[in-house]
């Protein structure tokens, strides 16, 4: 639409210094003259454009010029440009061109240089094979999908759900539904979800709060308190990982640690993932666990 069009060149004239009009009308797709014909009217209604010719020359707008932002202070403002940073680093689509158009709006605090978040070392891709995508689309169209699903227990099933929220937490994006092939509420991590469709049937949308309380609370697990200690080479994920008063420094050098954690096939991966800078000393019982699942680690590189 037109009306779109010439929202979209102020917007890029906010954003650069200047810009010709071939460029614009490559980008739109339309000749050269329409170009100019739209610049004419954006200065009819009052926004300062204009062009100069020549070497060098181009389409601009006056330096003073920007959209109003009265309605949000500076306060506001950076609270939003750092929303949005946040939300970048979680990969979330399309979130590039809606800083830009935010930047245009706020001259000075286009590229937010004030904050840079990043999530590369533990983040999750939700966007591979359009997943994060496709599920967006269905919420907003109140859309039912189809998908194969992979769960903790590595048991991999057929699912239909009625999509109603995509939620970031700890380290990657899951998708909060009504399960039809189980009845009931359930949580999805995108990252194990597959062969996703997005079908024609359409839901009625039930309320967020029925999420909360229905979706089923996870199996209760066993509670095992560790007591580990750890070399000094180590110590900096001791820190990354612990509460300083945690922390007991023993006379050797060494770092013990008491914690409370769920005994699951989790807890046994994320001892060994220390290697050899930790050691199990309570309780036994997992120290023969730690043990015995070593010694069928070695027996692989001894074979």
């Amino acid at each position: 639409m037109k009306i779109n069009r010439l929202l979209e060149i102020t917007l890029i004239l906010l954003n650069k210094k200047s810009v010709t009009a071939g460029e614009l009308a490559e980008r739109f797709g339309v000749s050269t003259r329409t170009i100019y014909r739209d610049i004419d009217e954006l200065s009819s209604a009052s926004v300062p454009v204009f062009t100069n010719k020549g070497s060098g020359g181009g389409i601009s707008l006056l330096d003073n010029y920007a959209i109003n932002k009265a309605m949000l202070t500076e306060h506001e403002r950076d609270s939003l440009l750092l929303a949005l940073k946040t939300l970048q680093a979680t990969r979330y689509p399309e979130i590039d061109a809606i800083l830009e158009k935010i930047g245009a709006v706020f001259r000075k605090a286009a590229a937010a240089d004030w904050v840079q978040i990043e999530f590369s070392p533990w983040g999750s891709g939700p966007n591979e094979e359009n997943r994060f995508l496709d599920i967006k689309r269905a919420i907003l169209e109140c859309r039912i999908i189809t998908f194969d699903y992979i769960n903790a227990d590595g048991i991999l099933s057929r699912r239909k759900i009625e999509p109603m929220l995509l939620s970031f937490k700890g380290q990657a994006w899951y998708v909060w539904g009504y399960c039809t092939t189980r009845r009931g509420f359930r949580t999805f991590r995108i990252s194990r979800i597959r062969n996703i469709t997005v079908t024609d049937d359409n839901f009625t949308r039930r309320p967020l709060v029925s999420v909360k309380e229905e979706e089923p609370a996870p199996a209760p697990k066993n509670r095992v308190t560790l007591k580990l200690r750890f070399r000094p080479e180590n110590l900096f994920r001791v820190y990354d990982d612990y509460d300083e008063q945690r922390i007991t420094r023993n006379p050797d050098g060494t770092y013990d640690v008491t914690v409370t954690f769920p005994e699951d096939e989790w807890v046994y991966g994320y001892i060994m993932s220390f290697g050899n800078y930790v050691e199990v000393l309570e309780p036994q019982r997992i120290r023969d666990v730690i043990r015995e699942r070593m010694k069928k680690t070695l027996k692989y590189y001894n074979e």
